[in-house]
């Protein structure tokens, strides 16, 4: 059984504060089972986005894991590139949750990144 997307998404804002980066919830989606995206700032106008895997790229022995996979090819991008890659994710399905973290580094503290 998958963990709450709220749930996960408080136990990864945490995990960002730990490791030194400032995290913070963007929007607030389906409690229950809404897709989340993580945008990594570098705080000098650039940016990465990460958005939910693909259900086929789910590894079968670990079905419960979140994995996600790169929203953009260009890594990093602009800020603006990634807002408006965010802004369509919004029209497509209003349920998304997104959160932000800035770190100069870059460090998006997934554990599970495919491609």
């Amino acid at each position: 059984m998958r963990l709450k997307s709220s749930i996960w998404v408080a136990a990864y804002i945490r995990r960002c504060e730990i490791e030194g980066a400032a995290a913070l919830l963007r929007r607030r989606g389906a409690e229950e089972a809404g897709a989340i995206f993580i945008k990594v700032s570098r705080l000098d106008g650039s940016a990465e986005v990460f958005a939910p895997a693909p259900q086929s790229a789910f590894a079968t022995a670990r079905p419960t894991d979140r994995a996600f996979v790169r929203g953009l090819k260009q890594t990093p991008a602009s800020e603006a590139d990634v807002e408006a890659y965010l802004a369509r994710q919004i029209k497509f399905d209003p349920d998304i949750w997104i959160v932000e973290v800035e770190d100069r580094a870059g460090r998006h503290f997934l554990e599970h990144v495919i491609g």
